[in-house]
């Protein structure tokens, strides 16, 4: 192995922008392990470039599997250069129609997997004083819609811890990128996703409204997942990578919006708000 190939550890690549971006990753010269939880699509990602492309058996919800996993990929390739948590998927549904089950599911897969990933790979990217940590959160990790609070919650939280991670990482020569994309055309509106068992009619014109809308544009998004990968990829290998990466036009909307709208919310209260001095 050359010294030039970089690791990517990559969790989620059975499809999706996962997919998209072991297969850029690989093209590009580099060498993919990625995690599936599933032997015949671990079997399936081995041949999509073979000495490339190496798949593992994971699931995220298991943190009992982390160590292990990250322990025999250093031991096989030396070292991980690249660790993307990108495994996950949606919940739609309103607060109160989801339950406390389906919410800590949530949680589990789209917090608490990444978070124990990270701290997996955190010790030998020490050592080495290098890496780069990618989260792929989404445009619902920066603002919130209806119908989607309990994913905008744990996309929340995913992006909290890895603002300090960037901050505490920064002299140690780890790189934090989080990765905000908007709709993509992949099968996370559609088979990927959940929906709550419980339904009130009340929500029916808001929580409900949008979900439908979501999910009946599954497989008609505006965005390339290729082109995200890429787009992934160039930011990992700049000098200077950007701690936010939203993608596609939706995505760069969406946060403006939000921007302006807390701008303008903090200056029309800001005199009450600012009077609590003694």
């Amino acid at each position: 192995m050359e010294n030039k190939e970089r690791i990517w550890f990559i969790t989620g690549v059975s499809g999706g922008l996962g997919r998209a971006l072991a297969q850029e990753v690989a093209a590009a010269g580099d060498i993919v392990i990625g995690s599936l939880r599933k032997e015949e699509q671990r079997e399936a990602f081995e041949k999509l470039l073979p000495g490339k492309t190496f798949g593992v058996l994971l699931d995220v919800n298991d943190q009992s599997q982390i160590s292990s996993v990250v322990e025999d990929a250093v031991a096989r390739f030396g070292r991980i250069d690249v660790l993307v948590n990108n495994a996950g998927y949606g919940l739609f549904g309103a607060i109160e129609e989801v339950s406390m089950e389906e919410a800590r599911q949530q949680m589990e897969t789209n917090f608490f997997g990444p978070l124990a990933l990270t701290q997996a790979v955190l010790p030998h990217m020490r050592n080495k004083k290098n890496g780069c940590i990618v989260q792929i959160s989404s445009q619902a990790g920066f603002r919130s819609n209806p119908g989607m609070g309990l994913y905008n919650a744990s996309k929340f939280a995913l992006e909290g811890f890895s603002e300090a991670l960037a901050l505490e990482t920064a002299e140690l020569g780890i790189k934090v990128i989080i990765v905000e994309p908007g709709p993509f055309r992949t099968s996370w509106a559609g088979d990927s996703s959940k929906t709550a068992e419980t339904k009130i009619d009340a929500y029916t014109s808001t929580a409900g409204a949008l979900t439908e809308t979501i999910k009946g544009y599954a497989g008609k998004q505006p965005n390339d997942p290729a082109k995200g990968a890429r787009a992934i990829i160039t930011a990992v290998n700049s000098e200077n990578p950007p701690l936010r990466l939203p993608l596609g036009k939706e995505a760069i909307e969406a946060i403006r919006r939000k921007l302006k709208s807390v701008e303008e919310n903090v200056n029309s209260w800001e005199d009450v708000a600012a009077d609590t001095a003694f």
